[in-house]
Formats: C-alpha cells, sequence, structure tokens
C-alpha cells in the first residue's frame, strides 16, 4: 500500500479522468454549428468585410484528448485561418491574434479594433493550448450586482466577451423566471461550445413547506447579513428527510426538461450560513444528499461548488469538517471554486480539497465598488503556483468578481493566464503592451502612467490591501474611518497629470476618455481621504476655522466637481442604472419597485441600513443627493459640537444621517441617462483645482 500522499495522487487523477468523462466537448456533428456561432461572433465584433477576412474553423481532431483547447493561427495578408478544437477555442485565437498582432483591444467599456493592412503575416503556424481543462467565469453574486437588469443584446455582448476571453465554463443562472431569454443564453452558450452550470437543489425550503408537510423534519438557520427572521433565516430540510430526494430531483427533472443539460449544477447549502451541526457525520450527510438528489436525474452529474464558505467561516471548517464535506461526493464528481485565491487562497491549506479537483479562482470585486485596485502580482503567480502545488487537483482558472465592468486590467492578465502555463515574465513590459493596445497607439506618457498604476494601486499587498472600497468618500461618515492604503497616493496624482498630458494624441479614444475619467474619480477619492484626515484633526485640536475649511473642500467643492467629473460618461450615471432597472418591468407599480431595489443596492442594502454601503458606486446623480448631504451633514454636526462645546454624538449622527440615506432611496427623482460635458476638459480643469501643487508643477 502506498504513502497517503501517493494515495492521495491517485486518487486525484482518479477524479480528473471522472472529471473530463463528465465535461467530454460535444459530438463531432456539433463542429458546424460551433463554426457558424464564432464566424457570427467575428461578424459582430469586426464586421461582416472585415470578419470575411479570418477563416474560421472548429476541427475536434486539434485537441491532444479530452477536455484540451487549442487554437492554431497561420496565414496573414488577405487571409488568416484560425482554427480551433471547439468554438471557444476559435474565438480565443482570433482574440489572440487581433490582439498580439494587430495591436487590438477588447473590453467591457469597449473595442479598439483598428486593423492593419494588409493584415500581419503569422510567422509559419502558432499552436496554443491551454494547460487547463477549465476557464471559468462568474460569481453567483454577479447576477445582482451587474447583471440584474440587462437585456438580450448586452447578454449577446458579454458572451462574446466570454468567448474571446477563453471562457467554456460559467453560470446559466439568469432569467430563471424568463425563460424565453433563458433559452436564448444557453442556446448561444452552448453553440460557442461553452458548458452552461446549472442550478440544483441545495436543501433550502419555504416555511411554508411546514404547513403543507406538518411531518417534514427542518432546521431553520441563522439569520444573514444583519438581517432579522423577515428576510432570512431559511429553513434546510434534513438529510434524512424522505422530501429532500423527492424535492431535489423533481427540481433538476423540469429544469433539465426544458432547457437540457450539460451535466454541471450549482448548489450551495452552507454559503456564508453556519451550519445546524458540526458534527462530520452531519455535513457528510447533507452533503451526500444534494449530490444523490442531482445523480437520481443526471447519472453524470458534477457539482460545481463555492469553496468560499471554508474561506468565510475558518473558525468553524476545521479539517475534519472540510473532509466531511469534500469526501462526501466521490472523487471527481465535485469541482470546487477555490474563489478568493489571489488573497486567501484554500487549496493549500486543504491538501489541494482533499483530491477534488479545484479550480484557482481570482474574486477581486466586491459588490460592483468603483475604484483602482488589483493585486496582479499575487494574480499572475497564483495559478503556476497551484499547478506545481505538491498532488495538484487544479484544473483551471476562474474569473469570479461580484460585479464587473471596472478595473479591466486585472480581468485582461487574468484572461490570458487561462492559456499560460507560466507567469507572465515582465508586468511592466505587459501592461505597456497594454496601454498601447488599448488605445490603438504608443504614447510615452500614458504607458508611464500605466506602469504607475501597475506598482501602486494594481500592487496590494499588506494588511492594508482590500478589494473592497473602504474609501471615506463611499462610507456614512465618522470620527473613526480608516485612510490607509498600500499605495503612494503620490503614485495615482501623477498618473493622474500624465494622462493629461496625452490628451492631445488620445483623445479620440474611447478607452482613454474611460480611463482619464476613472483616474480622475480615483484622484479625487485620495483627496477626500486627504481632506477628510485634515478636518478631522482640526475638530480634535477644536480649531472651528480649520475644520470648515477642510470640511468645506470635501463636501462642497470636492464631491460636486467629481458628480459633474462622473456626467460626462454614460457609464457612470444613475440615471442609465435606474433606467435599465425601471425598463424591464411590465407596469409602472413594478417600475417603481424594480427603482427602488436599486437605490437599496446601492447605499443601504436593506430597510435599515443592514449592509450599508456595500455595493458603493460612484455615478453622477448618486454622488451629489446621496454622499454630498451626509458629508455637508457630518461637518456641520462636527462643527455645531465645537460651537456648543459638546462632544460629537456617533449615534445620534447615525440616525439624522439615516433619514438622509433613506429619503434618497425612496425619493423618485428621475437622473439624466445622457452624458453632460466633455470628459477631457472637466478632467483637466479638475486638475487645476485640485491635485496637490507639487504633483501640478507648480512650486
Amino acid at each position: 500500500m502506498g504513502t497517503a500522499p501517493q494515495l492521495l495522487l491517485l486518487l486525484g487523477l482518479l477524479g480528473l479522468l471522472l472529471l473530463a468523462r463528465a465535461g467530454a466537448w460535444g459530438a463531432a456533428g456539433d463542429e458546424s454549428r460551433e463554426t457558424a456561432a464564432v464566424r457570427a461572433l467575428a461578424a459582430r465584433l469586426l464586421g461582416p468585410g472585415p470578419a470575411a477576412a479570418f477563416a474560421l474553423s472548429v476541427e475536434r481532431t486539434l485537441a491532444a484528448g479530452p477536455g484540451t483547447d487549442v487554437f492554431v493561427l497561420s496565414g496573414g495578408g488577405a487571409r488568416v485561418r484560425v482554427r480551433g478544437s471547439s468554438g471557444v477555442a476559435a474565438a480565443a485565437g482570433l482574440h489572440r491574434y487581433l490582439r498580439d498582432f494587430c495591436g487590438c483591444h477588447v473590453a467591457w467599456s469597449g473595442a479598439q479594433l483598428r486593423l492593419p493592412r494588409p493584415l500581419p503575416a503569422v510567422p509559419g503556424e502558432l499552436t496554443e493550448a491551454s494547460p487547463y481543462r477549465y476557464r471559468y467565469y462568474q460569481n453567483v453574486c454577479t447576477h445582482s450586482y451587474s447583471f440584474v437588469w440587462w437585456d438580450w443584446a448586452r447578454w449577446e455582448r458579454e458572451i462574446d466577451w466570454m468567448a474571446l476571453h477563453g471562457i467554456n465554463l460559467a453560470l446559466a443562472w439568469s432569467g430563471q423566471e424568463a425563460i424565453w431569454q433563458r433559452h436564448r443564453v444557453l442556446d448561444r452558450m452552448r453553440a460557442l461550445g461553452m458548458t452552461p452550470v446549472l442550478p440544483a437543489f441545495a436543501g433550502h425550503v419555504p416555511k411554508a413547506v411546514t404547513r403543507v408537510f406538518p411531518q417534514v423534519n427542518v432546521t431553520q438557520l441563522g439569520s444573514w447579513g444583519h438581517f432579522n427572521c423577515s428576510y432570512s433565516c431559511s429553513f434546510l430540510l434534513a438529510p434524512g428527510d424522505p422530501l429532500f430526494p423527492l424535492i431535489g430531483s423533481l427540481f433538476l427533472r423540469e429544469l433539465n426538461r426544458e432547457f437540457g443539460t450539460d451535466h454541471f449544477y450549482g448548489a450551495d447549502t452552507f454559503n456564508e450560513m453556519q451550519p445546524p451541526s458540526s458534527e462530520p457525520a452531519y455535513l457528510a450527510a447533507a452533503t451526500a444528499a444534494v449530490y444523490e438528489a442531482m445523480t437520481a436525474v443526471d447519472p453524470d452529474a458534477v457539482w460545481l461548488l463555492q469553496g468560499w464558505l471554508f474561506q468565510h467561516q475558518p473558525e468553524f471548517w476545521g479539517p475534519a469538517q472540510v473532509g466531511a464535506v469534500l469526501g462526501a461526493v466521490p472523487q471527481g464528481r465535485l469541482l470546487v471554486l477555490d474563489l478568493f485565491a489571489e488573497n486567501q487562497p484554500v487549496y493549500t491549506r486543504t491538501a489541494s480539497f482533499g483530491g477534488q479537483p479545484f479550480i484557482w479562482c481570482m474574486l477581486h470585486n466586491f459588490g460592483g465598488n468603483h475604484g483602482l485596485f488589483g493585486a496582479l502580482e499575487a494574480v499572475n503567480r497564483g495559478p503556476a503556483a497551484a499547478r506545481l502545488f505538491p498532488n495538484s487537483t487544479v484544473v483551471g482558472t476562474g474569473i469570479a468578481p461580484e460585479g464587473i465592468g471596472q478595473n479591466e486590467v486585472v480581468y485582461a492578465l487574468m484572461a490570458e493566464l487561462g492559456w499560460r502555463k507560466d507567469p507572465v515574465p515582465d508586468l511592466s513590459a505587459w501592461v505597456a503592451r497594454f496601454a498601447e493596445q488599448r488605445y490603438g497607439v504608443a504614447q510615452p506618457d500614458a504607458v508611464l502612467a500605466w506602469r504607475l498604476l501597475l506598482h501602486s494601486v494594481y500592487n496590494c499587498s499588506g494588511e492594508a490591501c482590500r478589494g473592497h472600497n473602504h474609501s471615506p468618500l463611499v462610507r456614512r461618515p465618522s470620527l473613526q474611518m480608516n485612510t490607509t492604503v498600500w499605495y503612494n497616493r503620490s503614485d495615482v496624482f501623477e498618473a493622474w497629470r500624465l494622462l493629461l498630458k496625452a490628451t492631445p494624441n488620445l483623445t479620440a479614444s474611447p478607452a482613454f476618455r474611460y480611463d482619464l475619467l476613472d483616474v480622475t474619480r480615483q484622484g479625487l477619492q485620495e483627496l477626500v481621504s486627504l481632506y477628510y484626515e485634515e478636518a478631522r484633526a482640526a475638530y480634535m485640536r477644536q480649531e472651528l476655522e480649520g475644520l470648515l475649511r477642510a470640511g468645506g473642500v470635501l463636501a462642497y467643492k470636492l464631491l460636486p466637481a467629481l458628480d459633474e467629473v462622473l456626467a460626462s460618461d454614460h457609464r457612470f450615471l444613475l440615471g442609465s442604472w435606474l433606467e435599465q432597472a425601471r425598463a424591464v418591468a411590465v407596469s409602472s407599480a413594478e417600475a417603481d419597485l424594480y427603482e427602488q431595489n436599486s437605490r437599496y443596492q446601492l447605499t443601504l442594502w436593506g430597510p435599515e441600513g443592514n449592509i450599508l454601503d456595500y455595493a458603493n458606486k460612484q455615478l453622477a446623480g448618486l454622488v451629489a443627493d446621496y454622499y454630498v448631504p451626509r458629508w455637508r451633514l457630518f461637518v456641520e454636526t462636527l462643527a455645531s459640537s465645537l460651537a456648543r462645546g459638546v462632544p460629537f454624538q456617533q449615534q445620534q449622527f447615525n440616525s439624522d444621517v439615516f433619514l438622509l440615506e433613506q429619503a434618497f432611496v425612496l425619493s423618485r427623482k428621475r437622473y439624466p441617462s445622457q452624458p453632460q460635458g466633455d470628459t477631457v476638459e472637466l478632467a483637466r480643469s479638475t486638475f487645476l483645482r485640485f491635485a496637490p501643487r507639487k504633483v501640478a508643477g507648480t512650486r
């Protein structure tokens, strides 16, 4: 008998073989369907004329084995040939050619697609194979923080983005209430060779089940997120109750009858919820019940499990508890998402998830927050380190943000790593190429700006590093706010100056204008922290004049200037977000409800501020009517405290400011959904007004 590590390795290899079988790619007959889908994608991206210069095809025989994605590039001049082992592989090959041979760029904020004529030649044949079986995308939260109000046109663009970036495994939880839209999303994903992950029954049932089935064995779980039991405390079926397999199999059978299946299912029984028992036997039984309900309907089922629970509550999930969950599913039938691996990997302390296959994921963003942030060095090294881990069972890379549409450089790198065995050798050179591709021209000042950002805001490390925006700008004011950051703020101000210097050459680039606004926004965010520190210090010294001077700049000048800059780009408009919500409603009452829910999400996140400011964003209108009023009230309250000689009462302030916050949520004020003003001119004038003088180039 072998040693324990050898046995674990053998079990892991068995699991990978089972997983490859369960996730086997489509039959050879699907080649023509996937070829047609990727050709249609190219036409949408480039236009029918330019797309005709690319001979795109799907050829299963290119793959070295089951689950291996490969693309081959050749040709040039009037015709470039792109062959892929799947539709996704062919799309990724097209993107690779556009990016690295043509200097193009495709991102959420738009695309830069100026093709050289003639098309650059590929030396010989370029063959690239992904070292990973899966390149995963999405987070269960993304469907609320980003996707919630999307129509089909927006979903189509997203699926194109996914394919071009090599994504072949993704959640398909959208539109459970709107079957027609769900079919369109699933059909397009499958046409491109992606594997959609459908939801499965995790064991949670409504309270009404106890009325219909009085003898049912359920446990009411605890509250979640500071909500009372009117909004949380769900009921969990006991794993041995006869209703568990009945409900679980009925749900999945109906789901598969309507939508078909690719054999991958997502379910999270204890995500951010403490189980009713820490006994390994209970945890194993609860896990097995979920899996058995899947296999009762689909014998080839693979369970996609978020590993977040092990990271989120490490004090509960000890080795015995983790082992009970991981060991309750046959090896290779559980695929674990190591969801926050760039910051707090779980595979390293669970012996590669006990031999179960896992995906190394970058979470990066919480709540869809705005704010320049990233840990590019950690992201760059992480997937390769996971592959080299002893007895590693890593089978993929993953992009798993709670919200998208921000920090696009981070996602460009992560997507590229899904096709690399080793880290990018020189991130400084990589980010210079990124800037050139993004703007369509090599501009030295822009490159310098990006390198400053790479080594500052995008080099998050240490205890001050956090992916959730805790800037005072977007938090309820207090005297205890943390303004510590992991970088020198002067680097942000200098990057701001350099981008402004680059404007004569880059003003025509939509991506540049977006980045200039985003860096301007970040610069103002940094200044809010600095003026807050100054105002707080003046208050603590009981200097009313200093408090009014610093607090006045913050609340009456900086924040209104930020709102004006944000208003110049449609992607930073509160009006756009609210109009999307109203547009999907079928009645005026429903439109009002959706709008109110949208306002709640950005602010109070519950009727009592239950998860206050968790999903904070910096949008024109939100800054003016939510952040500005509460900062003005804070400064006025501090000034009154000094004038009257009484201590500042945080609890009383919280009660007072809640009324302002609630008034914003309940308001029906309409906001512009079209941009106003010129981003470049507003960024320049804002810099000249507020940037620290030494950065602005004056003495």
